[in-house]
């Protein structure tokens, strides 16, 4: 019997644990998820009420194949409940564990074999043609096949952070434990702008009614927001996206995707940005690493906050905040952070470039996913590069792999029996760590694994019409930069691009 070891316990996991358990059904599987909450992961182990899917509920789903959906779940629990609607993340890690029970009461009516496991893996040997994953607890699981799905990496300090405030206690560097801080801030600063700081903000204005609230970031752009109710696709998109595969750079595609939106006035920006998702790695990959390079410096934060959108509640809360002066925005770099509480950071304004000080009680870090494989302070993976089973991704996301999943190793070749899914594949794929693409990737992987020989699939390439994401001014930010990108934002920039 072929023996599959999946190595993480959030969504990523979960998806593949029951994929596998409903098409394979020849190994033994083997889900090694550490002592987390078991299928929540950082995304959905929050209990904040405010903290809501940037997916409309009924673009949510575990697996392709599942039984009740995730809206029937939720008007089950809720009451009335629209398929349009945005609804808190907890409610959807609930419905991750229903959806996982669900699997496991089936596969031990049938008498699958499988284990799940609570310890941490921290080692994966090879052993005898296969894999030996070690435990925390000294015991070891012996796996024919290892998936990795380990999710978001543990974040690291910035470097502009100095020792003393490190240790501080007033400098968070995850942003997801705020709920365990009992003394209220005068003044909290957030490092970063993006859907992470989104939240933290969001959970620091309810918990603490008085704080002043400052984020600081590079472009001081908060996330765009999503319609209220789902936006007309975009009636060219199949004729655009077939212009952007031709295009050969990110200037070329800014510019195609600037005159769709002139000819098209009509048409709603956002659709045809979702209307690209069926392309984007794709497109990535046809960049070459220089191209990668500059889209990473110059066009990173503009596709962050167009792509990965908030829901309308959550936008319009961060600009009520905004619009009675508890929150400040600004665009400026980070150059250091220093004290012992309060802590005093120096920063430079991006349109002035003048330096100052701003001072906070409480300083967090939400800078969002951290991809850097090279850097993590992540035991299995760490040995996983140390013994050339891994190669780190060479801009730092995550490791090199093939479009399937399969693990390149030192050198350069395909490590047999070795996959990874989420987050680490972002070198190879950019976007794979929202719901649609983990559920197609799980979905296939079991697919392939169930049909014998590993043949080459691109689960991001076709993820379905479901939209799941799931990571500064002067201080003042009017409502149109919450609802839609600056009118110059896709402009055609050669000169800065190449």
């Amino acid at each position: 019997m072929t023996e599959i070891a999946i190595i993480g316990g959030g969504a990523a996991g979960a998806a593949v644990f029951g994929a596998l358990l409903r098409h394979v059904s020849h190994a033994g599987i083997h889900w090694i998820t550490g002592p987390s909450a078991t299928g929540r992961g950082v995304a959905y182990a929050t209990n904040d009420e405010w903290h809501l899917l940037n997916v409309r509920a009924a673009g949510m789903g575990l697996y392709p194949d599942q039984g009740e959906e995730f809206v029937q779940y939720a008007e089950r629990r809720l009451g009335d409940v629209q398929g349009a609607d945005f609804l808190p993340r907890h409610l959807f890690g609930d419905f991750i564990e229903y959806q996982l029970q669900n699997r496991i009461e089936t596969a031990h009516r049938q008498g699958r074999h499988f284990t799940i496991y609570t310890q941490e893996a921290l080692h994966i040997e090879s052993s005898q043609g296969g894999y030996r994953v070690c435990l925390a607890d000294g015991t070891g699981v012996e796996a024919d096949i290892v998936v990795l799905a380990l999710g978001a990496l543990a974040p690291r300090p910035l470097r502009a952070v100095n020792s003393d405030a490190l240790v501080s206690g007033a400098y968070e560097l995850d942003p997801w434990r705020l709920p365990q801080r009992v003394e209220a801030p005068h003044r909290l600063l957030v490092i970063g702008t993006g859907l992470t700081a989104a939240d933290t903000l969001l959970s620091a204005a309810h918990r603490w009614p008085r704080a002043e609230l400052v984020a600081v970031s590079r472009h001081g752009l908060l996330p765009f927001m999503h319609p209220s109710l789902p936006a007309a696709p975009y009636p060219l998109q199949q004729g655009l996206n077939d212009v952007l595969l031709a295009c050969s750079g990110t200037a070329s595609m800014l510019k195609c995707v600037r005159t769709a939106w002139h000819a098209s006035p009509q048409t709603d920006w956002r659709s045809v940005i979702d209307g690209m998702r069926p392309i984007n790695a794709r497109l990535w990959q046809h960049l070459t690493l220089a191209q990668r390079k500059q889209f990473l410096r110059h066009l990173r934060w503009l596709w962050e906050a167009a792509r990965h959108r908030t829901a309308p509640q959550t936008a319009e809360t961060l600009q009520q905040l905004l619009d009675e002066g508890r929150l400040q925005v600004h665009a400026a770099r980070v150059l250091a952070v220093g004290g012992r509480g309060p802590l005093d950071v120096t920063v430079r304004a991006r349109t002035s470039q003048l330096q100052s000080t701003l001072q906070a009680d409480l300083v967090v870090q939400a800078t969002g996913l951290d991809t850097a494989a090279a850097y993590a302070e992540h035991t299995l993976l760490s040995h996983l590069l140390q013994d050339g089973l891994a190669v780190a991704d060479p801009l730092q996301l995550g490791v090199t792999a093939r479009p399937d999943g399969r693990l390149l190793n030192a050198h350069g070749e395909v490590q047999p029996g070795l996959y990874a899914i989420g987050s680490l594949l972002r070198g190879n794929l950019w976007e794979c760590t929202a719901m649609p693409e983990i559920r197609a990737a799980a979905h296939v992987l079991s697919q392939t694994l169930a049909s014998g020989p590993v043949t080459t699939f691109s689960p991001a390439t076709n993820p379905g019409p479901a939209q799941r994401e799931d990571g500064s001014g002067t201080g003042h930010l009017c409502t149109a930069v919450l609802v839609q990108p600056p009118a110059d934002a896709f402009v055609d920039q050669r000169s800065t691009i190449g």
